[in-house]
């Protein structure tokens, strides 16, 4: 959490920056003729953009990141169930394995009924 909260004033950081530096540009422009013109279009887009980069990048790593991490483990966590595991589903159930098949677990529970559940709800597999 401590790491988060560090990415966090990092970004709050050059969030600021970036809208410091954006109220410094000059508004208008003078051209060699003494003439003042309005500064492009460009000049005064490019920090609006860049701080949208930066709010990206920002959910991106406290986010989407953490939330694929956590899929990915839970993927290979349904690969590795075996028959006999201690679990607890997603719903709170406690149980062990009594058979697998690829989209459902038939497990037992303590006082000995078996429930079918989708596989997908194993939450935390027990330790032994």
């Amino acid at each position: 959490m401590k790491k988060f909260i560090r990415i966090g004033l990092i970004v709050a950081v050059l969030a600021g920056l970036l809208l410091v530096l954006s109220g410094c540009l000059p508004a208008t422009t003078t051209t060699a003729g003494g003439d003042t013109g309005s500064s492009s279009g460009w000049d005064s887009t490019w920090p609006m953009l860049a701080f949208l980069a930066v709010i990206f990048v920002f959910f991106w790593f406290v986010m989407i990141r953490p939330q694929r991490k956590r899929q990915k483990e839970h993927q290979n966590m349904m690969e590795t169930l075996n028959k006999g595991d201690r679990v607890i589903t997603a719903g709170g159930l406690y149980g062990s394995i009594e058979s697998l098949s690829e989209d459902s677990v038939v497990l037992k529970m303590e006082g000995g009924q078996t429930i079918r559940v989708a596989r997908g709800s194993i939450a935390v597999i027990r330790e032994k």
